[in-house]
């Protein structure tokens, strides 16, 4: 559950100052006059519908997913500002870290009104009201404190939940690429009030249809193009090589090659080590980096495809819980039969190359079935050969 002093600091960096602060700074010289009147999109809707922003920072690339069924005259203005080059050379201007990353100010195109950054490009939009959630990823409206109609150029992207934000601001999109980006820039020093002290700077943000889904790595691959795959796990202590028996899972056999692809067992660990039994491997919890935003698309449950192969020494099987479907990265291998698993766990999998490093994994020293010195996956490499 997030405090109250944390909502209160994302609620400080969302909104301007007003009252006698508000004074100090109102039309300091050299400051944007205020613009013009409130914003309502010409765009017919097929126009603002399937719509993305990409911005290109000096950090990396987010990719904005724009929702006009929840707020047409949020997405409209974005629309307008990106087409015409408006936040080409803004930065990220505010952060709390790893909670928001705030940007968008034209006022943050010129170096010397640093002061000024989170004041400018407002009161454009009225507040339009949605069921979107301050989840995260999500992209809303920044607000002048206590004016829900204030909205204009600069926006938010949430880098955690948020549900103290719900119902104040205007959610208008999500980051559906890059996540990882915005998350490394609200890192970056800050300042006072949050305010970065490098300039992190949208170099170009372009306006793109959504593109077609695409297709899941190895959802079209043949029962014989799979059986030909072969897993290298470079490991911490040796290389183990796994073949593939898709002729009977081959749903698991495709997450795990898809995963293996994504680079998402790199990093992880051998976190269970049961001697005369099994050594396991794969869970995230034991992942040495988090998830992108794409690798996290490809993690979920799998269903069960329980198959005559026999849980024996070599073979590679899925871990899971209490309900049959529920495997997803974990899986060991068995270093002694193990009959009380056949047809209980899907077995997809068997050691061909490594064996006596599966065997030195067994015998690391342990604090109950925990090794005593981490046993890494660096990376997993894939190859395609004869079967």
């Amino acid at each position: 559950m997030q405090s109250r002093t944390f909502v209160g600091l994302l609620l400080a960096a969302l909104t301007v100052a007003t009252g006698a602060e508000a004074q100090t700074r109102r039309r300091p010289a050299g400051a944007a006059p205020p613009t013009a009147g409130v914003y309502t999109t010409t765009r017919p809707p097929a126009a603002l519908e399937n719509k993305q922003v990409v911005l290109e920072t000096t950090m990396g690339t987010i990719v904005l997913q724009l929702d006009a069924t929840a707020a047409p005259n949020h997405v409209g203005f974005l629309l307008d500002q990106a087409e015409a080059g408006a936040y080409d050379g803004t930065v990220f201007h505010r952060a709390v870290p790893l909670g928001i990353l705030q940007g968008g100010d034209p006022l943050s195109k010129d170096p010397s009104k640093t002061a000024l950054y989170g004041t400018g490009g407002l009161n454009r939009l009225k507040r339009e009201p949605n069921a979107r959630r301050h989840v995260r990823g999500a992209v809303a409206a920044v607000l002048q404190p206590n004016r829900p109609d204030s909205a204009g150029a600069q926006f938010f992207i949430c880098l955690t939940d948020q549900p103290g934000l719900d119902g104040q601001f205007t959610v208008f999109g999500e980051v559906v690429e890059g996540l990882e980006v915005a998350e490394q820039i609200s890192q970056t020093p800050l300042a006072a009030a949050g305010r970065l002290t490098t300039r992190v700077v949208i170099t170009k943000a372009t306006v793109r249809d959504t593109p077609p889904p695409v297709t899941a790595a190895f959802a079209d691959t043949t029962v014989e193009e799979l059986a030909a795959y072969r897993a290298t796990l470079r490991t911490t202590v040796g290389d183990i090589v796994i073949g593939f028996a898709p002729d009977v899972a081959p749903g698991h056999v495709r997450n795990f090659l898809r995963l293996a692809q994504l680079g998402v067992y790199d990093g992880t660990g051998f976190h269970r080590v049961v001697p005369r039994f099994a050594v396991q491997a794969g869970d995230l919890s034991s992942r040495a980096a988090p998830l992108t935003q794409v690798q996290r698309r490809v993690v979920g449950p799998v269903k069960g495809e329980f198959n005559p192969l026999k849980h024996e020494a070599g073979v590679v099987s899925m871990a899971r819980g209490d309900d049959p479907d529920s495997a997803s990265t974990s899986f060991f291998i068995c270093t002694a039969p193990a009959p009380s698993l056949d047809g209980k766990y899907t077995a997809f999998g068997r050691v061909l190359q490594g064996m006596d490093v599966v065997t030195a994994i067994e015998q690391a020293p342990l604090d109950g079935e925990a090794p005593r010195t981490r046993i890494g996956i660096t990376t997993v490499t894939l190859t395609k050969g004869a079967r």
